[in-house]
């Protein structure tokens, strides 16, 4: 693995320590802005490291940040009738 491949993964790595600090804090709302952050920031950064590092490398990090978004993604699943407020 060369250095230039070693930037996607480092800035993935710093993404999901990023996201799990955000996941630590109090959110108020259904989606707060630190959500909204991770997902246009994460969006970009999936693009590059799997154009960089491949298809594998992108589904596991997609899945990576599945894992951490998992409550907004199961709430965009949810038809809007079903939803409660908060």
């Amino acid at each position: 693995m060369s250095g230039v491949d070693v930037l996607p993964l480092a800035a993935a790595c710093l993404w999901l320590i990023a996201a799990n600090l955000a996941a630590m804090l109090p959110a108020r709302g259904r989606c707060s802005l630190r959500c909204v952050a991770l997902m246009f920031t994460g969006v970009p950064l999936l693009g590059w490291a799997t154009f960089s590092l491949g298809p594998v490398a992108g589904v596991l990090l997609l899945a990576a940040g599945a894992t951490l978004l998992r409550e907004q993604l199961v709430r965009a699943a949810q038809p809007f009738d079903d939803r409660s407020p908060e």
